[in-house]
């Protein structure tokens, strides 16, 4: 099987944890796509914001914001490689975690610029959200052992899972495929990712799908 036509460009999303990158990775080489990542290890502000987060939630938000709006305006070039573009975050997902961390006058200033340059940002043709339990995206945290991730806590994670369901049950800027991913393990189970590849070829969708890969077995 192959992506539809119309399917030129993917995003996948999720929280911290939920395997947004590793399906990205995968996804791209199977379709010997472009891949495109958030490169959240180049932010100086990140370690300190796990560390301070009041301190330094608006200059870790701005960083991400302008990074992000770069990487997505270099979507545009033409690629003479790669028919298909898989990335591993979305552009809107910024203002989740805007709307979580910031102050009201730091979120004003930060809203003024998101509106400056947001129309300019290509949209995905499809996007696909890995929604998890905060049990499982706690214990993959841990897996991958991160050290700036090392005392992140179960309730900012239980927060910003919240807020990602919220955002996503609302979302309708493109065609959406939400993912049920407490249970399976596409990483490190074939079958697992051979299934989840079905769904996301599988054309002529709905602007909201829903897979569950237990009710499906």
């Amino acid at each position: 099987m192959q992506l539809s036509p119309e399917i030129h460009y993917i995003a996948i999303e999720g929280v911290i944890g939920a395997g947004k990158t590793s399906l990205a990775r995968m996804l791209s080489e199977r379709l010997g796509a472009r891949l495109v990542q958030e490169n959240f290890e180049e932010n100086p502000f990140l370690p300190r914001f796990y560390e301070d987060p009041e301190r330094y939630a608006f200059q870790t938000q701005i960083f991400f914001l302008l990074n992000r709006y770069r990487q997505q305006q270099e979507l545009y070039q033409a690629d003479l490689f790669h028919s298909h573009i898989v990335s591993d975050y979305i552009f809107e997902k910024d203002k989740i975690f805007a709307y979580l961390t910031l102050r009201d006058d730091e979120l004003k200033l930060y809203e003024n610029l998101l509106n400056a340059i947001e129309k300019t940002v290509p949209l995905p043709d499809l996007v696909i959200y890995l929604q998890s339990s905060v049990d499982r995206l706690m214990e993959n945290i841990r897996k991958r052992g991160r050290e700036m991730e090392k005392n992140m806590s179960a309730e900012y994670i239980k927060e910003l899972n919240e807020a990602y369901n919220y955002f996503f049950f609302r979302y309708k800027s493109t065609p959406l495929l939400i993912v049920k991913a407490t249970e399976i393990d596409f990483v490190n189970n074939p079958d697992h990712f051979e299934d989840l590849l079905t769904q996301i070829l599988r054309p002529n969708k709905a602007p909201v799908e829903y897979y569950n890969p237990l009710v499906h077995k």
